[in-house]
């Protein structure tokens, strides 16, 4: 599995990565976490507002942090 966190390094971006990570802990997947925060990889990537997350290259929220349970449905591709 494959998950992006898009963002420029602020406090939002690092609890993303936070509960990203708890996530997969929790979940016990095999996940290759990438942090990117060129502008130009994010625009490319569909994300206009961060910070954003992409799991197997699906844009799955931008603009805001999901909560833990949110990110471990898509963990799971339940949505």
């Amino acid at each position: 599995m494959e998950i992006k966190i898009f963002g420029p390094g602020c406090a939002r971006c690092h609890e993303l990565e936070k509960r990203v990570r708890h996530a997969v802990d929790e979940l016990g997947v095999a996940a290759e976490i990438e942090k990117i925060s060129d502008l130009k990889d994010m625009a490319a990537s569909g994300i206009m507002n961060t910070p954003g997350l992409a799991i197997d290259g699906r844009v799955k929220s931008s603009g805001r942090i999901p909560s833990l349970d949110e990110i471990k449905k898509w963990i799971r591709g339940e949505t």
